[in-house]
């Protein structure tokens, strides 16, 4: 993957759902970390998992962190 911008998770949804950007397009709706790790894998960042979601300087959280899921 080669992300000039950074990935973007957006605010949740009414049903708690963030979708997540990398680059220009849209990859899917995430309802925690590791549905936001696997987007990525399948983007082709390999080596991801939750704790580097969380702490990936490349990964701009928006409506809140990646702690802030609706459940």
């Amino acid at each position: 993957m080669t992300t000039t911008k950074p990935v973007i998770i957006y605010p949740s949804a009414e049903d708690g759902g963030r979708r997540v950007r990398v680059d220009d397009r849209f990859v899917g709706l995430a309802y925690g970390l590791l549905d936001v790790a696997e987007f990525l894998r399948l983007a082709g960042l390999d080596d991801v998992d939750d704790v580097w979601v969380q702490q990936s300087a490349l990964i701009e959280w928006r409506g809140g962190g990646a702690q802030d899921w609706v459940h």
